[in-house]
């Protein structure tokens, strides 16, 4: 009887310490995914509400805009500013446009500049959003980038100069490019 009952308190004990053990697990996973490039619907609703604070954000606005770096990371997102202004990447396969493929327009999510249409997006295995034409000539700018020991093309948007990604020349007919964009600098209105 002795044995029985220490059997079952041992159980206890153990299932108390998997369950304990569990619940960590689950939390470290939602605290590394997280801190790896992840964003919970709260960050992204703060990310999207935060063009109410940014007075340069227009959809209509063409005029090109001259802002400081310091101007900016006082409007932006943290996360938004190290892409746009500091020329930094997110995570491939972590932004929340790289799979969409419901039809409408993608803005600029620093100025609200007009810079592709669904039509011209397009599955690439990238885990970027991928396009194969802007809406117009001057909707982007086109740099040299010698970064990280290779040549490639930086893609900007024509209005608030802001890092967007980079093009390829490895995309589908008519044009044969892939504009390879962070999720993050894009806003998208789907078509009514």
């Amino acid at each position: 009887m002795e044995f029985a009952n220490k059997t079952k308190a041992i159980m206890k004990k153990n299932i108390v310490i998997s369950s304990v053990l569990l619940f960590a697990i689950i939390c470290m996973s939602s605290v590394c995914n997280n801190a790896n490039g992840t964003k919970s619907k709260q960050q992204i609703s703060a990310m999207e509400n935060q063009t109410n604070k940014n007075p340069y954000y227009s959809r209509t606005d063409t005029t090109k805009l001259n802002v400081s770096n310091v101007e900016w990371k006082k409007v932006l997102s943290e996360d938004m500013y190290y892409v746009a202004r500091e020329k930094g990447t997110e995570r491939a396969f972590t932004g929340k446009y790289w799979e969409t493929d419901e039809l409408g327009t993608y803005y600029c999510a620093v100025c609200g500049n007009r810079l592709f249409v669904s039509e011209s997006k397009f599955a690439s295995s990238c885990g970027w959003p991928s396009f194969f034409e802007a809406v117009r000539k001057d909707a982007v700018e086109y740099h040299q980038d010698k970064s990280f020991g290779m040549i490639r093309t930086e893609v900007t948007c024509g209005r608030c100069e802001s890092h967007l990604g980079h093009i390829f020349d490895d995309g589908p007919p008519p044009t044969g490019k892939r504009f390879c964009m962070n999720s993050i600098v894009l806003d998208f209105e789907p078509k009514k």
